[in-house]
């Protein structure tokens, strides 16, 4: 039976697992290496921490409510989307609310993590610790790793000729960009454009005489803002738009896509809304991939060059390597599509190590880490959220590992996914919000293990925790422009017919002998 649980880390995953634990009467100890909670939300002013940190300027890609966790929303007084610091002082009011930090051990070290000798009957895994030098043995009946994905930087130099032996300027990678003031009048070339490069490209353009934004493929540029001024993760992750996902042709959904993202700005001209705005002024640039480097400048494979380059900033990503597990653990780790539900090891005997966060960034890793650990804490409760785990041994999985999808597998495993046509006969206007409206984490409080009676309140109120930073000043003639009544009208007779068509699916498929598909 599993009781004493060691939980890896006091990020957000970490964070969250320690309190799901506490949830389910399970006894936590959380060990973080450094002196504080937040994980890499925690800005440090240096790279030589010892950890990775966000950079001075950042700001959330995803809004405040779709990344809280589901029984504790943002301040309605946060932004909707969240510098750093208001990030860390999220994390802080959580663990104060929910009392977390006296089961944090802080300035631990986890060394390593084996299996017991009797690991196939007790399930149970010795912890070596350091404190100060100290090392220290602990037996724990299970173990959560929330040591995350942002560990170790990727730096592929040698795809790059010439950067180390003939390249006289500076590079590094990302994780030791912290702000532009050390860049002024420099000629910077960023590498990768993910989130990171493009942030740090337009980071640094306010103050470098050029920027080259340089990648391998096209990108699609997605606003924070969509229709009306809202967050656009609150516009574009629905239940509605999930099932048009299902019932459309993909050939269909992709054109719908391509403009809706071309509405914004058309991706033909710029070859991906800061971004735009400093290619149209001319402070970055965008290029190919870059084929090699000479002493002062970068070759680029469409045949063109840029000279007197000063400074190359590699955002190339990160490797994830959990050293302090046993090898045969560790090893399948680094493609974690081999976990179950990107959870759980298949090759254990018992399970009893569970792995949180470790999620493609689609959306939210903070809710998609959440339905992790209540899932797994669930499983090691022994409760209803053990639906399912006994496919685990010995089973490699093909769940997708992105937030939004896998939110739904994971809340059906642990029993937590609301039912729409309950929903829509109990409650009609909490069913419309939940179906037409954003695909918040509350939604997985309204029912089951772990239900909150606040969920229904923090659902239908979500839009005003937008609009309340929002209104700063009264204006005679404002109004909302976003009426979730008229909405609701349109959108019954929807509801109603899907309703329907969902009932006579589920029998034709109970006739058919509940046969699985693909």
């Amino acid at each position: 039976m599993v009781r004493q649980v060691a939980v890896i880390g006091a990020g957000a995953s970490g964070l969250v697992a320690t309190k799901c634990c506490l949830d389910e009467g399970l006894e936590p100890t959380c060990f973080e290496r450094s002196e504080d909670i937040g994980g890499l939300w925690r800005f440090a002013d240096n790279a030589d921490c010892g950890r990775v940190s966000v950079y001075r300027s950042v700001i959330s890609n995803t809004s405040k409510e779709m990344s809280c966790f589901s029984d504790f929303p943002c301040p309605e007084d946060f932004p909707s989307f969240l510098p750093h610091s208001l990030f860390l002082e999220y994390f802080r009011m959580y663990a104060r609310h929910f009392q977390l930090l006296r089961h944090i051990r802080f300035k631990t070290t986890v060394i390593s993590v084996r299996k017991r000798p009797d690991f196939a009957t007790s399930g149970q895994w010795e912890v070596i610790t350091e404190t100060e030098g100290i090392q220290e043995s602990h037996v724990f009946d299970a173990v959560m790793v929330c040591a995350g994905k942002f560990q170790q930087p990727h730096l592929p130099l040698a795809s790059f000729p010439g950067i180390e032996t003939r390249f006289r300027g500076q590079y590094f990678h990302s994780l030791e960009y912290k702000d532009a003031a050390a860049f002024q009048g420099k000629r910077v070339l960023v590498v990768g454009m993910g989130n990171t490069g493009c942030d740090i490209a337009v980071d640094m353009s306010h103050v470098a005489a050029k920027v080259f934004l340089s990648g391998r493929s096209s990108k699609w540029v997605f606003s924070r803002v969509a229709n009306h001024g809202f967050p656009w993760d609150m516009h574009n992750t629905t239940r509605f738009n999930h099932f048009l996902e299902w019932l459309l042709p993909s050939a269909i959904m992709k054109r719908i896509k391509i403009w809706k993202v071309n509405s914004w700005f058309n991706h033909e001209i710029y070859g991906l809304a800061s971004l735009p705005f400093c290619m149209l002024s001319g402070t970055i640039v965008l290029k190919s991939n870059v084929k090699e480097f000479t002493e002062t400048s970068a070759v680029f494979e469409d045949g063109t060059t840029e000279e007197n380059i000063d400074v190359v900033v590699f955002a190339t990503g990160y490797n994830f390597s959990f050293s302090f597990l046993e090898e045969s653990i560790c090893n399948p780790l680094k493609n974690n599509r081999t976990l179950y539900k990107c959870v759980f090891p298949p090759q254990l005997e018992r399970p009893t190590l569970a792995v949180i966060g470790l999620i493609g960034l689609t959306g939210s890793v903070m809710v998609g880490a959440e339905i992790q650990a209540r899932w797994v804490t669930g499983v090691f409760a022994g409760g209803r959220g053990t639906a399912g785990i006994g496919e685990v041994l010995g089973r490699e999985d093909r769940s997708t590992c992105w937030a939004w999808s896998l939110c739904g597998e994971i809340a059906s495993c642990a029993g937590v996914k609301p039912s729409m046509l309950r929903l829509l006969l109990t409650d009609p206007r909490l069913a419309l919000a939940v179906f037409f409206g954003p695909c918040t984490s509350y939604q997985y409080r309204l029912m089951g293990r772990g239900q909150w009676s606040g969920a229904r309140a923090a659902i239908l109120t979500q839009w005003q925790r937008v609009l309340k930073p929002l209104r700063t000043r009264v204006l005679e003639d404002s109004a909302t422009s976003y009426s979730w009544h008229w909405l609701g009208l349109l959108a019954l007779p929807t509801v109603l017919v899907a309703g329907f068509l969902l009932s006579k699916f589920v029998l034709i498929w109970k006739l058919l002998g509940g046969a699985s598909w693909k």
